[in-house]
C-alpha cells in the first residue's frame, strides 16, 4: 500500500470522530498534559488514551515526556497534507463539473434555436 494513502487514510479516520476533533480543538490552543486533556470528557482516561493513540498514528498529535508527565501538542503537518489532497480533488471535480455545465448549456442553446 502506498505510504501517502496510508497516511491520508489514518488522518481521515482520526478526523471522523467528534471526540478526536474535540481533542484537536483543545490542542490547537497549546500543549497540555494528557490528564488535563482528558478531564472535560465524560469517559475514562483509558478511553481518551485510545483516541490519542489514533491521533498519534495519524501524526496529528505529538507527545513529549518530562519525567512521569506526558504532554501533547497539535502537529498541523498531517492536516495540511490532507487539506492539499482535498483541494486537489476539489479542483479536479470543479473542472469536470464546469465542462459538464458548458456541454449542458450548449445543448440548451441548440434546443432553444
Amino acid at each position: 500500500m502506498n505510504a501517502h494513502k496510508l497516511d491520508l487514510d489514518q488522518i481521515l479516520l482520526a478526523l471522523a470522530d467528534p471526540t478526536r476533533r474535540a481533542i484537536l480543538q483543545r490542542l490547537s490552543k497549546g500543549e497540555t498534559r494528557v490528564t488535563d486533556l482528558a478531564n472535560p470528557f465524560a469517559m475514562s482516561l483509558n478511553s481518551v488514551s485510545k483516541h490519542i493513540r489514533i491521533l498519534e498514528r495519524a501524526r496529528l498529535v505529538k507527545r513529549r515526556q518530562s519525567g512521569r508527565e506526558h504532554f501533547l501538542s497539535y502537529d498541523p503537518r498531517a492536516f495540511e497534507m490532507a487539506l492539499q489532497w482535498m483541494e486537489k480533488q476539489s479542483r479536479l471535480w470543479n473542472g469536470r463539473l464546469d465542462i459538464l455545465e458548458q456541454i449542458l448549456d450548449e445543448e440548451d442553446s441548440r434546443e432553444s434555436e
